[in-house]
């Protein structure tokens, strides 16, 4: 028995309080145990719910057991978690500024609350406005940090009091970004940086990514970046690029890998990254060879060497003498320099390892290990992988071609079946993303009803992705998202297909806070996420708080798992003041995971309102109950005067009643009812 369980709109209130969609808007679909018989019946359950199978029976009771606990609790002693101080505004768990290393040792003592979004929060702007323009509120920086930061502001500049504005050409490197990306270009032999894709360049790791500008810039071009750098408790540049929608991630390689395979990036990045490479035995280089894919290119941009001089030779000789001797030894070539740029190519023949002088570094033994934050090691890994496939030899054509499967080991049948679950799953899950399911009287959105805005998510994070699919399944839908893929450790490590299908994801353990900062997605999703934490004896409860964090307010979570399970979650989901609303959505389209035929009688149990704590979402419900034509009225509107470059329709109810002031007068007029309107205004006010 499975339920999918839309938990979203997370409210903006005093910053935390998330709708579990804001609902766990559960939708539950019941398929056969595995280890049911194959004469299971495979027809509707009439109303009374009488089962013959007794692993069904028993798991009815057991969800039955969770709805009287949970209904006999009440709302005064279902304890709800405290919201944390004000200085715990931007706190990021497992890390300090006297370790440089992740520690999450010390985060399961610390006291478990809700950290609320600061008092100037505002709710980011739409992608690509969310891009250019930022809030500064929503991010940990001064004014002061911002304009003596000496890496990219000489074309940046604070727009007003309350906002950063980032130009398309910010001057990340001198002459501008898009000039630095052409110059890249023309030292790997390309015509325009428009070519990378064609060029096998598709994923780029980008160490030290600044305000995120290079990113950017990698995005228009259809080329997935991820930022990676170490934590900072002001101005952190995960953070702001982030903020400005863009694929981050906290994480160094001081002393431990980072959380991806080997052979995972087309090419690594670092300008002015702060890195010195011939430390530890050159074990940082050798860590950017581990996930540099074979024909792959490493950039290696500091300006740095207009201390030294002017002459060609002094420069080379500042910057890249000892890196240009350590690369030899792990077969890179040095393929071009420009200015203070130089760019390396990773060799795309295995049989250069063996060919080298003893006195180079050797070759790992064995590196199939899941690189979970191991210690660096002193040697070249994944020459032995069979995903040892250069660049440039890459299948130019759209999807994943047998032969990739068949590397990783992946079933073609298996993989495609995957493919049409969430094409079909997504239909209805972005139907879902809607203020509709928290009215008084929910239902799947009409025609009549005002649909999702196209632009409302950015950021997601699919927390047990598998095969990337729900990723693929947003791209062919033409949603201007990007996905954060995570895999869990200890489950089959599918991260490596993720990478090479030119998507972005990492390994984690969700029994650990995830490295990231707060209120830095949209959307969070988790397909049997919950059982597999289950099994693994995680803290559910530390989960939810921890989804909490990194959720932004009016952010949307969807589950999909076992009943009894999501049952489990909706109880969760009060103590961090979630709000719940159990949907059946069997009337509507099927989720694609299970045959229609199965779909069996939903339970709609009653829904425990929790106390929202701070701002209210009474104008939201009200304007609920309004007719469908005053809503629509208000939502045509308020984006009409807007031009879309606020969230100001029905997803962003602060400026419903500046709205209804300007059109209360004529929206009388027309009206049947006219003491309805005037009764709801009231109340909206």
């Amino acid at each position: 028995m499975k339920v999918a369980s839309v938990i979203g709109l997370r409210p903006r209130i005093s910053g935390l309080l998330f709708l579990t969609l804001g609902v766990i808007a559960l939708i539950t679909i019941l398929v056969p145990n595995s280890d049911s018989s194959s004469t299971t019946s495979t027809t509707r359950v009439p109303p009374s719910n009488i089962y013959s199978n007794y692993g069904r029976v028993k798991e009815q009771a057991a969800v039955d057991y969770l709805d009287l606990r949970f209904f006999s609790l009440g709302v005064n002693r279902l304890k709800e978690f405290p919201l944390c101080g004000k200085e715990r505004d931007n706190y990021v768990p497992c890390y300090n500024v006297t370790e440089s290393d992740r520690n999450c040792e010390f985060a399961r003592e610390e006291e478990r609350c809700l950290v609320r979004p600061p008092r100037d929060y505002k709710i980011p702007l739409r992608w690509p406005v969310g891009r250019d323009i930022i809030w500064t509120g929503n991010v940990k920086i001064t004014k002061d940090q911002f304009l003596s930061s000496g890496t990219m502001t000489k074309r940046l500049m604070l727009l007003e009091e309350n906002q950063i504005t980032f130009h398309s050409d910010d001057g990340l490197i001198f002459d501008g970004v898009k000039d630095y990306a052409f110059q890249i270009a023309e030292m790997i032999g390309l015509g325009s940086d428009t070519e990378f894709p064609q060029a096998g360049i598709r994923t780029v790791l980008d160490i030290g990514c600044g305000f995120g500008s290079f990113g950017a810039h990698l995005v228009s071009l259809n080329v997935m970046p991820i930022c990676i750098a170490e934590y900072e408790t002001s101005g952190s540049q995960v953070q702001l690029a982030l903020e400005r929608g863009l694929p981050a991630m906290i994480g160094n390689f001081f002393s431990k890998q980072l959380p991806y395979p080997a052979l995972s990036f087309d090419m690594v990045h670092c300008a002015q990254c702060g890195i010195t490479w011939d430390i530890k035995d050159a074990m940082l280089l050798l860590e950017v060879d581990r996930v540099l894919k074979p024909g792959g290119y490493f950039v290696l941009t500091s300006p740095t060497s207009k201390a030294q001089g002017n002459s060609p030779d002094t420069k080379k000789t500042s910057i890249s003498t000892r890196v240009d001797e350590l690369s030899k030894k792990i077969c890179w070539s040095l393929s071009g320099q420009q200015d203070e740029t130089f760019l390396w190519q990773k060799t795309a023949d295995p049989n250069c390892y063996s060919s080298r002088s003893q006195a180079s570094i050797p070759v790992c033994k064995d590196d199939d290990s899941v690189p979970y934050y191991h210690p660096l090691v002193p040697c070249i890994s994944g020459t032995k992988s069979k995903r040892w496939i250069p660049i440039q030899n890459r299948s130019r054509a759209s999807g994943t071609s047998l032969s990739e499967l068949e590397i990783h080991g992946i079933k073609p049948e298996e993989f495609d079946e995957d493919i049409q679950v969430w094409r079909s799953a997504l239909k209805n899950y972005w139907s879902l993303l809607t203020p509709l399911i928290f009215s008084d009287h929910p239902k799947r959105p009409g025609d009549e009803d005002p649909v999702p805005p196209f632009y409302m998510i950015r950021n997601a994070m699919d927390m047990n992705a598998r095969y990337g699919n729900l990723n693929q399944a947003l791209l062919n839908q033409g949603k201007s998202v990007w996905v954060m893929n995570v895999v869990p450790v200890k489950a089959r490590n599918t991260l490596p297909i993720i990478l090479d299908r030119g998507f972005t994801g990492a390994l984690h353990d969700w029994c650990e806070p995830f490295p990231t900062y707060p209120r830095t997605y949209d959307m969070l999703h988790a397909n049997e996420l919950l059982t597999h934490l289950s099994s693994e004896r995680c803290s559910l409860m530390d989960l939810f708080l921890e989804m909490d964090r990194i959720l932004r307010p009016e952010g949307w979570v969807v589950l999909s798992d076992k009943l009894g399970v999501i049952e489990m979650a909706r109880t969760l989901a009060a103590r961090v003041r979630w709000e719940a609303r159990v949907i059946d959505i069997q009337d509507g389209p099927n989720l694609g995971f299970w045959p229609p035929q199965i779909v069996q009688e939903a339970r709609t149990p009653k829904v425990h309102k929790t106390r929202i704590m701070g701002k209210r979402r009474t104008r939201c419900r009200q304007f609920w109950r309004l007719p469908s034509a005053y809503r629509i009225g208000v939502c045509k509107w308020c984006m009409e005067h807007y031009s879309g470059s606020l969230r100001c329709d029905y997803y962003n109810m602060h400026l419903l009643e500046e709205s209804l002031s300007l059109l209360g007068l004529t929206l009388l007029k027309t009206l049947s009812k006219p003491d309805d309107v005037t009764t709801t205004s009231t109340h909206l006010g």
